[in-house]
C-alpha cells in the first residue's frame, strides 16, 4: 500500500476504536496533519454519536466543521476520553516527536487533558531512537536566537522554519518554530523537560511526559495495535 493508503487505513481503525470504546455523547480530541485528517474523514460517518470535538489547530477546526462536526473550545469541556493524532516519529516507549505541521503546542495541551492518547501512524514512523526527524521547538519570536544558541549547546542544529515564500512560519499562536536537526534522543523525558525550561520556549515537540497510550500502526500486513505501559 502507498503511504496515503496506510494513513487512510489507520484513520479508519482509529474511528472504529472510538466507536467501540468511547461512550455516546462524548467530546473527542482531534490532532492535526494528514493522518489526523484521515481520522476526521472516517469519523464523520458516526458523527451523530458524539457531541463534537476539541481541535488542536485552525486547520483541523475547518476540516471538522466541513463535516458538520461541532468544535468546542477546550475551556468548555470537563474531560476528553480520547485524543487521536499522528506522529512524526514514535519509539518503543510511546514517546513521540510531533509538530511537523506546526501545531505542537495546542496538540500537547489537548493531549494533556485526555484520558487515552491514540497515536495513528504508518510503520515508517516507528524508530528505535528518535531524532532523524528534526525536533520542532515553538519559540517566542524575540527569543529565537537566544534559544537557538541553547539548542546548539545541546548538540543540535536549529533551523528556523520558513514558508515556501521564505518568510518565517508563524504558528496559530503567533510564534515561530526552530527545527532542530542532528539529535539522537536517548532520554526523551529528560530532553523534553530541559528544552521546555529554556526561557522563550513555548513548547518542544517531544511528547514523552505525556506519550501515547496506544498506537495504531499501519503496515503491509494491516494495522498493528501497540499498547504502552505507563
Amino acid at each position: 500500500m502507498t503511504q496515503d493508503e496506510l494513513k487512510q487505513l489507520v484513520g479508519q481503525a482509529a474511528a472504529d476504536y472510538v466507536v467501540a470504546n468511547v461512550p455516546e455523547g462524548a467530546v473527542i480530541g482531534v490532532g492535526t496533519g494528514s493522518t489526523a485528517n484521515c481520522f476526521i474523514d472516517a469519523l464523520a460517518a458516526s458523527k451523530g454519536r458524539y457531541r463534537g470535538a476539541v481541535s488542536s489547530s485552525l486547520a483541523t477546526t475547518a476540516r471538522l466543521q466541513s463535516h458538520g462536526i461541532k468544535v468546542f473550545d477546550l475551556n468548555e469541556i470537563d474531560s476528553l476520553p480520547v485524543y487521536v493524532d499522528g506522529a512524526d516519529e514514535i519509539d518503543g516507549s510511546g514517546a513521540m516527536i510531533k509538530g511537523g505541521g506546526g501545531a505542537l503546542t495546542r496538540e500537547k495541551i489537548v493531549a494533556s487533558v485526555s484520558d487515552v492518547f491514540v497515536c495513528i501512524a504508518d510503520a515508517s514512523k516507528r524508530v528505535d531512537v528518535m531524532g532523524t526527524f528534526p525536533l520542532p521547538v515553538e519559540v517566542v519570536p524575540m527569543a529565537r536566537t537566544a534559544v537557538g544558541r541553547r539548542l546548539a549547546a545541546l548538540g543540535g542544529v536549529p533551523v528556523l522554519r520558513v514558508t515556501k515564500e521564505g518568510a518565517p512560519f508563524i504558528t496559530d499562536n503567533g510564534n515561530e518554530i526552530l527545527d532542530v536537526k542532528g539529535l539522537s534522543i536517548t532520554d526523551p523525558r529528560g530532553l523534553e523537560a530541559r528544552i521546555n525550561a529554556l526561557p522563550g520556549v513555548v513548547t518542544v515537540g517531544l511528547f514523552a511526559a505525556r506519550g501515547a497510550d496506544l498506537c495504531l500502526l499501519g503496515g503491509a500486513n494491516g494495522v498493528e495495535r501497540i499498547t504502552y505501559g505507563k
